[in-house]
């Protein structure tokens, strides 16, 4: 079965790319990594297509980011240390066409490499974000850094350091502006599908071009707070048995608000 399962339709100018691991909360595993890869190079050569929507498959969530089963082949030293996510969003890919996530279930971790690149984000009242990172003795680093372009510091601050203890309801994401529009159960899809269409009726380089500046506006402190998420997460992460240790002793309850 396809781990990103992509749709378009000819007449509306829309695609739609839908994580499709649901058995697994839509954790990205390796190969989910190169197919969304491949996904998103497909699509910027697809002028058919003019806008996406990006989705989760299931019931449970959007995605709960990089996959624990994943074995990740590193080299021995912390200056070439290889991150799977950096690859699996549009802008890493150099698609410029907008992008509308529909969120309904669980956002957390690794989600935000694909939410921090989308151009806006539309949840139903099921969805709910949070940034388990340092719960797991991790350093929350690229996660907060895209996070920063769209949520007051904060917030940010505080869903990165509260770790499991905490996720953020849709209602307080879409007071904060992470959320864009808040939907009713099960119509998120249906809200960002209806923004994309609109986005894919206007002229595609106005449209992408507009999405470049609006890129363009945050990229020195995105590109700055990035470039020292490698030494930041060589430093400050635990090793790995003390991580699986502090993951199987998590405690499963949670304020949401």
């Amino acid at each position: 079965m396809s781990r990103v399962l992509v749709g378009a339709d000819k007449d509306s100018g829309v695609a739609v790319v839908t994580l499709n691991r649901p058995d697994r909360l839509n954790a990205v595993d390796l190969e989910m990594a190169g197919d969304l890869a491949r996904a998103w190079r497909e699509l910027r050569f697809d002028d058919s297509v003019r806008a996406v929507v990006l989705t989760g498959a299931g019931e449970r969530a959007f995605c709960t980011g990089i996959d624990r089963d994943a074995v990740v082949p590193q080299p021995n030293s912390p200056y070439s240390q290889d991150d799977p996510l950096l690859g699996i969003g549009p802008k890493a890919n150099d698609l410029w066409k907008p992008v509308v996530a529909a969120v309904h279930g669980m956002a957390c971790g690794g989600a935000f490499y694909l939410l921090g690149e989308a151009e806006f984000v539309v949840a139903d009242t099921t969805a709910a974000f949070f940034d388990p990172h340092t719960t797991y003795g991790m350093v929350s680093a690229y996660e907060s850094v895209l996070m920063a372009q769209r949520m007051p510091y904060g917030e940010v601050a505080r869903m990165a350091l509260m770790g499991t203890a905490e996720r953020i309801s849709a209602r307080r994401a879409y007071e904060i502006g992470l959320v864009s529009e808040l939907a009713a159960e099960g119509e998120a899809l249906e809200a960002a599908r209806a923004c994309a269409a609109v986005l894919a009726g206007y002229p595609t380089e106005a449209v992408q071009g507009t999405v470049r500046a609006l890129w363009a506006a945050s990229q020195a402190g995105r590109a700055q707070g990035l470039a020292q998420a490698p030494h930041l997460i060589a430093l400050g992460n635990a090793a790995g048995e003390e991580q699986a240790r502090l993951f199987s002793e998590r405690r499963r309850v949670y304020r949401l608000r």
